[in-house]
């Protein structure tokens, strides 16, 4: 099993809406809004690492509103 956390910067104003739809994305387990660099904090979880990457870069980093994101693959 691969998990990661996932730092999510969103456009002005938008951190409210994309919550529920980064929390919806296959593979995420959380998602909170921060306070902070980046706008919201999540983790994902796969079977593979390939897994977890295949949700950040075609389901969360997809959203409108998204404009940045850094993947941080835990190595426990």
């Amino acid at each position: 099993m691969a998990s990661a956390f996932i730092m999510i910067k969103t456009v002005a104003g938008k951190s409210e809406d994309l919550l529920a739809a980064v929390r919806d994305s296959e593979g995420i387990t959380e998602a909170h809004i921060v306070a902070g660099q980046y706008d919201i904090i999540a983790e994902a979880s796969g079977d593979e690492v390939y897994d977890v990457m295949q949700s950040v870069s075609t389901r969360v980093r997809d959203l409108d509103g998204v404009a940045d994101t850094r993947t941080y693959i835990c190595l426990e």
